[in-house]
């Protein structure tokens, strides 16, 4: 599958606000956003207003980078979003924090979405005992995740596990660090996530 492979913080440029896409670094004095503000390219500097339908463009690319999925992926979720019962947007960043990657980066195993989701193509984790390599799989109430037995000796992992220890953990997961276990306990809702994001521009967009 087709994936961005270039310099990330010119992602986080471009929208002008963090999208803690490199871990560690973003909450550091290197982080591109603090050093240059502006949009990446020849006319960066340069002011713009936005229109009603470049907001809505905006935010949609905002939360497809911080989750990290691709434009037809986040159509897919949108599509199921609208299906479930509830608010379309709310139930939108439901399914995109369900996501194995983002759960794994949210109990705290790993410094960003990018570094979660290979640690998950790698085999690292188990739900429900099996494994799961699939980073898009999304989570259930009740689901167990664990870092697979054989990975829990590796150093470079418990060096990731460590450095990433102190990060609070959202209420709706239930983490157990001495077990690297946890337990999804609920759906997330709104309030749950702290990201920046008007999910009723991204609905707007998809409506029209």
């Amino acid at each position: 599958m087709a994936r961005y492979t270039g310099p990330v913080c010119r992602l986080c440029r471009r929208e002008g606000q963090k999208l803690f896409l490199k871990g560690d670094r973003c909450y550091t004095k290197k982080c591109s956003i603090d050093r240059r503000s502006y949009a990446p390219g020849q006319h960066g500097q340069g002011r713009k207003k936005l229109s009603e339908y470049g907001k809505q463009l905006r935010t949609k690319q905002i939360a497809r980078r911080y989750y990290g999925v691709l434009e037809g992926q986040f159509r897919h979720y949108f599509e199921l979003a609208e299906k479930m019962p509830g608010v379309t947007g709310e139930n939108l960043l439901a399914l995109l924090e369900s996501r194995l990657d983002n759960v794994i980066y949210r109990l705290g195993l790993a410094s960003s979405r990018a570094q979660a989701r290979q640690l998950v193509l790698h085999g690292h984790f188990t739900v429900n005992g099996r494994k799961v390599n699939i980073p898009s799989y999304l989570t259930k109430v009740g689901q167990v995740i664990s870092v697979k037995e054989s990975s829990r000796q590796n150093e470079g992992l418990k060096a990731i596990f460590e450095a990433n220890s102190s990060r609070p953990v959202p209420k709706w997961l239930d983490m157990n660090r001495d077990t690297l276990e946890a337990k999804i306990v609920a759906v997330p809702s709104r309030e749950d996530i702290d990201l920046s994001i008007e999910e009723t521009l991204i609905v707007e967009l998809y409506s029209k």
